[in-house]
């Protein structure tokens, strides 16, 4: 199992100046929704963005302690186009 402030510090290691949000998605701590609002994301694609995503977070999904994760990720401007 691991934490959503762990999610959070791996990720914001990896993606500084990121605005970071987890839904643990069962309740059982290995299954998580993470939104990803990061300017490290500008210029990459969809799929980029998502390999930068696990990449960080490889440890805790080699190990299980994330089973499965759901990203949404965007850039800023992305963001603020959604009005969200």
């Amino acid at each position: 199992m691991i934490t959503p402030e762990e999610i959070k510090t791996t990720l914001e290691k990896t993606l500084p100046g990121s605005t970071i949000e987890t839904q643990d998605l069962t309740g059982g701590g290995d299954h998580w929704q993470v939104l990803i609002v990061s300017p490290a994301f500008e210029g990459k694609g969809l799929i980029e963005q998502h390999q930068m995503v696990y990449a960080a977070l490889q440890d805790a999904m080699g190990d299980q302690r994330i089973h499965a994760l759901a990203l949404k990720t965007f850039t800023p401007a992305q963001w603020e186009k959604l009005g969200s």
